[in-house]
């Protein structure tokens, strides 16, 4: 099924590119966020909507050029501490949603011969239900493997509640999805798919995988599937595991609002 975006703005009319060109791009939001800790995985809009239902489908034409953002463990010193450095008042519920916009307000600037849609992983509908599927976003795009229990030769769970796991080939769980970066005026129709790790070889290390991620999300061991480059420091650690409205003051930051008490486990 094929969707057709609105534009309503003064848009150039989309063009199709060749997959250099998708590379030239990848390399000038590289420029603008690697050194701030963050990863870019280019995809196609219809790669994400083959795979999700109906509801969640993105309204963009199938071939239109994405990318799904990814932080790593060093987003933290590189880019999240300085901007809250550059704080007084915590006006929102969680300073590193406001720290990721003003990325993506950096890399707008920065390529204003672009048009860009940026949609953050904590966005909602006004009926609550999510704007993006992150997780999905990273399994096409092929930056993070998105493990379920269907990926089970044998599901040992019968009717217990399951949900799934995206791993990092290079960081395991230590890292996170940000949201995806849509150019609606760029299509590329042989921009080449490519798989993302599986890491996760066997039916035994799955199942302790996801048992560890469902059961003991707390204590991060399942962070720790695979030998990892890098993993999240103890302030860090300590940060996530924190809620919302106390971030604030572990953060030495006094709160005007905060409109959520909810624990991110997906941080």
């Amino acid at each position: 099924m094929k969707h057709v975006e609105e534009c309503k703005t003064d848009c150039q009319p989309p063009i199709y590119v060749d997959v250099m060109t998708v590379e030239k791009l990848q390399k000038s939001l590289e420029n603008v966020l690697d050194p701030l800790g963050f990863e870019v995985h280019p995809f196609k809009i219809g790669w994400y909507n083959e795979k999700v239902q109906t509801s969640f489908h993105l309204s963009y034409h199938e071939d239109t050029v994405a990318f799904c953002v990814i932080s790593i463990p060093s987003m933290f010193e590189k880019a999240f501490k300085p901007y809250v450095q550059s704080l007084k008042v915590l006006g929102s519920r969680d300073p590193l949603d406001d720290c990721v916009g003003k990325q993506y307000q950096r890399l707008k600037e920065s390529l204003p011969e672009h048009r860009i849609v940026t949609i953050q992983d904590y966005e909602l509908h006004p009926n609550r239900r999510p704007k993006i599927l992150v997780q999905t976003v990273g399994h096409v795009s092929g930056g993070a493997y998105y493990y379920q229990r269907s990926d089970m030769k044998q599901d040992p769970w019968g009717q217990k509640k399951i949900f799934g796991v995206s791993i990092h080939p290079r960081y395991g769980g230590w890292f996170a999805f940000r949201g995806v970066l849509i150019f609606p005026d760029i299509r590329s129709s042989d921009l080449p798919k490519r798989e993302p790790p599986n890491v996760i070889q066997t039916d035994e290390a799955l199942r302790d995988l996801l048992e560890k991620f469902n059961d003991h999300w707390q204590d991060n061991s399942y962070r720790d599937c695979i030998k990892v480059e890098d993993r999240y420091s103890v302030e860090q650690v300590e940060y996530f595991g924190t809620l919302p409205a106390e971030r604030g003051k572990l953060l030495g930051l006094s709160t005007e609002k905060t409109t959520d008490e909810k624990n991110d486990r997906f941080h």
